[in-house]
């Protein structure tokens, strides 16, 4: 009954209210009035004994870097006086796990500090190395590329990354125009690619087209697939999405060579190929690279998915794993975990989908440079550079893990592995072990052929 009192008028403010009561026992009112600074000051003194001299600025502002925040500054703080003291042994207990909590704290920030200057001395310096070997590339290649190209100074600069204001040009020349397309020629089939989009939209729906696309024999009918991929194509880019910048500019290259090759027609992958040209080249450049690059034999057999010829493909590729990495081989083995489960998506998109698009750039600037072998060899860099964190796992994490590569992957790493990647097997290079297994081939065709049996 005493509890709930009744209120009067003659009710005493907050800050002079009745002791609360604490764990440990009653304990007296504590006044919520804020103190002032130099009323704190004054109590300090009285209870030390001594004066208080504040740290130079310097040694505050050096401090404070360092200084733990309140959770841990209270293994300090002494008990309240309505609890047991600390013994000696455990404040100086105390003392010591704060001394270090701040001894690693500031190790830990020093670290970062070094590393960060690092990665800043790192960039400037590569940004001074793609300044000059740009002048280099302008002023000295570019003018004499045919003399030049196959110069080793040439070769070595090559490997070590094309500048940006440079890699299109060269990856134009690199891959040639074997076929003689011109930019008329591009405007002839792109105009045929809309007038076939704008039938399509007047006498199909969506879903009928997509299932016209895999069915009817004219792949032309597959331009309407595009628009479904577009909008897959480096999504985190946002710029090859409908409303993006370059959303109509990939649909127009696509559209036009598949109105220019309907016996291959568009396949999934082409999209991220042509998106990474049009980056680096204008509409109608990326377009000639485009159709001469997917004319070559690797891309033609894997986009026409010539079953055959992409045998012989991963075959040879095994050739050149057995040798470089044995033991990881023979675990891939153990699981019969073969090429094709990790390759196919890799060489579909030239590692554009697979690697970070900064380092996909790259490893197909040595590509224009060595043609084929170098996506197979980008292969065997990539599993030599995980070949650890793979022996560890069994059939469906190592089909995971190779299908979605880590993001933090870089060009040093992965390009010091691929240069200790051996093409030779048995004083045979790739081109001479690819021959002999299509010889290999022929060879067995001809033994299995009614002609011969009968």
């Amino acid at each position: 009954r005493n509890f709930f009192t009744k209120r009067t008028k003659e009710l005493k403010p907050a800050v002079q209210s009745a002791p609360g009561w604490k764990l440990f026992g009653k304990v007296p009112p504590r006044e919520n009035l804020p103190k002032d600074s130099k009323i704190i000051q004054q109590e300090y003194e009285a209870r030390t004994g001594r004066m208080y001299k504040p740290p130079p600025p310097s040694a505050r502002r050096k401090n404070i870097e360092f200084e733990p925040l309140s959770t841990t500054a209270l293994i300090l703080e002494d008990r309240p006086a309505n609890l047991p003291a600390k013994s000696v042994e455990e404040a100086l207990r105390h003392r010591q796990e704060y001394d270090e909590m701040v001894a690693e704290a500031k190790k830990r920030e020093i670290k970062e500090a070094h590393k960060r200057k690092k990665i800043m001395r790192d960039r400037f310096k590569q940004e001074e190395n793609i300044a000059s070997a740009m002048v280099i590339w302008v002023n000295e290649i570019l003018p004499n590329w045919e003399g030049m190209r196959a110069t080793r100074r040439v070769r070595e600069l090559w490997w070590q990354g094309l500048p940006p204001s440079v890699r299109g040009k060269v990856w134009s020349l690199a891959v040639g125009n074997e076929l003689n397309i011109t930019p008329e020629l591009y405007e002839i089939f792109l105009s045929r690619a809309k007038e076939r989009w704008k039938s399509f939209s007047e006498t199909n729906s969506e879903n009928d087209i997509e299932d016209a696309g895999a069915s009817v024999a004219d792949r032309e009918a597959s331009l309407e697939l595009i628009k479904l991929d577009i909008s897959r194509t480096f999504p985190s880019l946002y710029i090859f999405q409908k409303g993006g910048p370059y959303h109509d500019l990939l649909h127009s290259v696509l559209g036009a060579y598949t109105c220019y090759r309907p016996d291959v027609g568009y396949v999934q992958g082409m999209s991220f190929i042509a998106a990474v040209l049009i980056l680096n080249l204008e509409e109608a450049d990326a377009f000639i690279a485009f159709a001469n690059l997917l004319n070559k034999p690797c891309q033609l057999a894997f986009f026409r998915v010539d079953h055959s010829m992409m045998l012989k493909y991963f075959a040879a590729f095994e050739v050149f794993f057995e040798e470089n990495l044995p033991k990881l081989f023979l675990h891939f083995k153990s699981y019969s975990l073969t090429p094709d489960i990790y390759l196919i998506d890799w060489i579909f998109t030239l590692y554009s989908k697979s690697l970070p698009l900064d380092l996909a750039c790259r490893v197909w600037d040595v590509f224009c440079r060595d043609g084929e072998e170098f996506l197979f060899r980008t292969g065997l860099g990539i599993l030599r550079l995980y070949e650890d964190i793979l022996l560890q796992m069994d059939f469906i994490h190592i089909a995971q893990f190779l299908t979605k590569l880590p993001e933090d992957i870089t060009s040093e790493k992965l390009f010091s592995c691929i240069a200790a990647i051996q093409m030779q097997n048995s004083n045979k290079k790739w081109a001479q072990v690819f021959a002999s297994l299509m010889k290999d081939n022929k060879e067995g065709d001809k033994n299995h052929s009614p002609a011969l049996k009968s």
